[in-house]
């Protein structure tokens, strides 16, 4: 069974949640809609696992930030070009 990452209670749910994420540049803030989210009943955290943050920040450091609007969904994210195939410096 799946637990909070934040209080390990079991008491979460799997939803969406709009969040705003720092460029890898640092040269702006996007706005990320419908990312997947978990919220915690017991702690009202609303965070993204880690799986979809590994997934948001590789995409970004694969893509063109400068094509991005301002706004975003996560899916229309996940469907930009990528000029890499993937994050060669990811070496975890």
């Amino acid at each position: 069974m799946k637990k909070c990452e934040w209080c390990e209670s079991s008491k979460i749910q799997a939803g969406e949640e709009t969040v705003f994420w720092e460029l890898p540049d640092g040269s702006r803030a996007i706005t990320i809609t419908d990312a997947p989210s978990i919220h915690c009943f017991s702690c009202t955290m609303n965070y993204q696992s880690q799986q979809t943050i590994k997934e948001i920040e590789d995409q970004l450091l694969l893509i063109n930030t400068g094509l991005l609007p301002e706004t975003i969904s996560y899916k229309s994210l996940l469907e930009q070009p990528r000029l890499l195939k993937r994050n060669y410096f990811d070496f975890s």
